[in-house]
């Protein structure tokens, strides 16, 4: 074997900080940190905390500009987990900040243990959700939802764009109680304001209306969601859009209320597993209220461990992009 044969391709940094944002797209630059910012100029009770990751998750924003209440704990997330519920324990509230991999994988135990256990007001906001890499399955977040969801007293929320990851972020400032927030980072799309939108803990959003098709989504597939409504109106085909960024716990009334509407078909769109997430929440949530839509379908990611690359053409790959999307829905009416 020759070492051309062993040598692998290799990815560049763009590749796992890719921009999701869309050519042209309005963006925001580091909504999570600059909030994080204005609120601890009000409240000397917040702390940052990261695993050698703040210049990745935005917090160095917050490092720049209160450096005595910012923690580096290095490269241990177990550690950091436990030194969040520590200082939580002594009256502050730790905004803790690493890649969602990371929290789920390598840190559950100290999360389920040390902090939610004890009801801990610490704020988890953990970067590369789902397919939102392209540095292959040991950075690609696509089960983080299914593995906290099960953890009593969690709190989990997947922001769609730079504005509900700003409001979310004061939201789950005044909330008591441990958090799980999905981050969006860099350069983050500006979708909602054009929807007279305010994230409420706990509360799905109808964005708009439809008559044959109902997407009931969160996180970046709630941006998805809105453009491919605006691309199957030409085609004479309704398509509401239920905007759910608080997962757990979940708007149940709202969801059975729209699910409920006869003769739509219900899609469930997320950034996530087709297993444990959104998908299976909505499905339980209608299944124990006796509401049986005439169609219910997912758009989600395979049951599988994903590609390295582009993300565009992963996204396309694995049926979450715009066109995949679209596609999708046409042949669920057909």
């Amino acid at each position: 074997m020759n070492q051309a044969t062993l040598t692998k391709p290799r990815l560049t940094t763009s590749a796992m900080i890719a921009s999701i944002a869309g050519e042209g797209q309005r963006t925001q630059s580091a909504p999570f940190g600059h909030a994080l910012v204005q609120l601890a100029g009000e409240r000397p009770d917040i702390v940052g905390m990261s695993a050698d990751l703040a210049k990745y998750t935005d917090l160095h924003i917050f490092a720049k500009e209160f450096p005595q209440r910012f923690f580096q704990m290095g490269m241990a997330e177990q550690l950091l987990m436990g030194a969040a519920g520590g200082m939580a324990k002594e009256g502050f509230t730790p905004f803790v900040t690493t890649y969602a991999v990371f929290a789920a994988r390598r840190a559950y135990d100290f999360i389920h243990q040390v902090i939610a256990e004890e009801n801990l007001n610490v704020k988890m906001v953990c970067a590369l959700p789902g397919l939102t890499t392209g540095y292959g399955p040991s950075h690609q977040a696509t089960e983080d939802i299914a593995i906290f969801r099960g953890v009593p007293g969690l709190t989990i929320v997947d922001p769609c764009d730079a504005l509900d990851t700003e409001q979310a972020t004061h939201a789950i400032a005044a909330h008591q109680g441990p958090v799980y927030m999905r981050l969006l980072r860099g350069k983050v799309p500006l979708v909602l304001d054009e929807y007279d939108y305010r994230f409420e803990l706990g509360k799905a959003k109808l964005l708009r209306d439809g008559r044959e098709v109902l997407v009931i989504s969160s996180g970046i597939m709630t941006m998805r969601a809105l453009e491919v409504a605006e691309q199957l109106r030409s085609d004479g085909v309704g398509v509401a859009v239920l905007h759910t960024p608080t997962i757990k716990p979940l708007d149940e009334e709202a969801v059975i209320r729209e699910a409920s509407k006869p003769g739509r078909l219900v899609v469930v769109a997320e950034n996530h597993s087709v297993v444990g997430g959104l998908g299976e929440a909505v499905a339980g949530t209608l299944l124990r209220a006796g509401v049986a839509p005439a169609r219910f379908r997912q758009v989600a990611l395979p049951d599988a461990f994903l590609d390295a690359g582009a993300l565009p053409t992963l996204h396309d790959r694995y049926g979450i992009s715009l066109d995949a999307m679209a596609a999708s829905i046409k042949g669920w009416l057909s």
